[in-house]
């Protein structure tokens, strides 16, 4: 994560991929291009174009590309940021020269670029979505329309608005046989996957509560103190600001929120909350420090999710689940897959009755394998109501906290709420959400804030 004017304490990113500190790759153009004969005549080839050049995009391309269910090329690759499409080709293609054919014509930057690398693919290759959430409903849109599959990652839009067009597009993606992946990995984990059956099998008796953690030192961003293009900026620093990628919680807490429903196999009816700022804080952003949340099920059981950025802390990064038998371990730090069931309800390593077996295939390859031999054998393979519904309680689970107030689900299906309604930005727009003279940003009050 970029950071200007501001200070960095954790990495958030879910793929350390790009070579840190080498010279930028020449540069990229503008324009579009017809897809070349050559490619036409490679029909086993599944062509990829990538939108959005940061950890996670090239991190992607990289799981994409080392899959063994069959060949697989990158085409092209847009991004707004000229420098971050250049350090993601030259790791990219120093890592896999013979499936990375982009040159310079198809290396597209600006607002627009992503109809451009879209446009070089055929019906049947795959899109990678994978710039920041606000940006998300808009690029999917354009790939359905051209018949394109997709992958895209978290988190998927930043209000309930965003998220009920990507659940649209999903159903429109259905109709037209076309394949969606998302990226929620934790899903492809074969050691969570063993638990489940284990759940479903009754193991652990009737599910009674789930805890999710994320705490960690977090972020904090200094005042925007102009000179520079304010929107170009913001997008530089996207866990920072609500609009442009759902701001820190979400895009941390978005897997911990997926694994509480799935292990429910079920949504949540509602949430309520706490949250708030470190005292006496200089952070400019709109994050709150603390979350936790109390998600309520249709039977009445409770997750409880709590995520705290703040340094000289107790740290932790896992999800439990307690049933009326035992308890157990679902994951670990860093989505480590550290599964595990125990004799009763204190969760120990002297205590533990049941592990899976050692994970062969990393989720995130998993989850590739999945999508490419669905594109290829032509098997339905769609997980965006799944993405968008997680996505929804997510929101959900922040709008109680800000809003302070409790949030139910048919309040999430029913709001068309968006920060930014429109994203059709050029490099000379404004931003949507100014600094104020201080250079700082709204941060919700509970009571008079509004997301839903």
């Amino acid at each position: 994560m970029e950071r200007e004017n501001g200070r960095r304490t954790s990495n958030p990113s879910r793929r350390e991929f790009l070579a840190k500190g080498g010279k930028l790759a020449a540069g990229s153009v503008l324009g579009g291009v017809a897809l070349s004969r050559a490619y036409a005549g490679e029909d086993n080839t599944i062509r990829i174009a990538l939108v959005g050049c940061g950890g996670r995009g090239s991190g992607a391309v990289g799981n994409a590309l080392s899959s063994t269910t069959g060949p697989t090329k990158l085409i092209a690759m847009a991004d707004v940021f000229e420098n971050r499409l250049a350090t993601s080709y030259k790791s990219l293609s120093g890592q896999f020269k013979d499936q990375v054919d982009v040159p310079p014509e198809r290396r597209f930057i600006g607002f627009d670029a992503y109809r451009k690398a879209i446009d070089c693919l055929r019906p049947g290759d795959c899109l990678i979505q994978a710039t920041h959430s606000a940006f998300r409903p808009t690029h999917l849109k354009y790939a359905v329309a051209k018949g394109v599959n997709a992958f895209i990652e978290k988190s998927f839009a930043p209000d309930p608005g965003g998220t009920r067009e990507i659940l649209r597009l999903g159903q429109e993606a259905k109709k037209k046989n076309l394949k969606i992946g998302c990226g929620l990995m934790c899903r492809h984990s074969a050691s969570r996957q063993a638990l489940i059956r284990k759940i479903r099998e009754g193991a652990m008796g009737d599910i009674l509560m789930i805890r999710a953690y994320r705490m960690d030192p977090g972020a904090r961003m200094g005042p925007f103190k102009g000179g520079q293009s304010e929107l170009l900026w913001q997008i530089r620093q996207p866990y920072f600001f609500l609009w442009v990628s759902s701001a820190w919680f979400i895009e941390m807490m978005i897997h911990q929120v997926d694994e509480c429903c799935w292990i429910k196999d079920a949504w949540p009816v509602s949430a309520e909350g706490l949250g708030g700022r470190e005292p006496g804080s200089d952070d400019c952003s709109q994050n709150l420090h603390t979350y936790a949340i109390e998600y309520t099920f249709p039977d009445g059981t409770k997750a409880l999710v709590n995520s705290r950025n703040q340094s000289k802390c107790h740290d932790e990064f896992a999800t439990f689940v307690h049933g009326t038998k035992c308890a157990a371990q679902f994951s670990g730090n860093v989505h480590a897959p550290t599964v595990q069931i125990c004799k009763d309800q204190r969760i120990a390593k002297d205590n533990i009755v049941w592990r899976p077996e050692n994970e062969k295939l990393s989720p995130y390859q998993a989850e590739w394998d999945e999508l490419l031999t669905a594109i290829r054998k032509n098997q339905p393979y769609n997980e965006v109501e799944r993405a968008a519904y997680t996505n929804l309680t997510s929101i959900m689970g922040r709008a109680a906290i800000h809003m302070g107030r409790v949030i139910t689900w048919e309040e999430m299906l029913a709001s068309d709420f968006k920060f930014c309604p429109n994203v059709d930005f050029t490099k000379d727009s404004p931003s949507p959400l100014p600094a104020n003279a201080e250079g700082r940003y709204p941060v919700p009050i509970p009571g008079p804030w509004k997301e839903i």
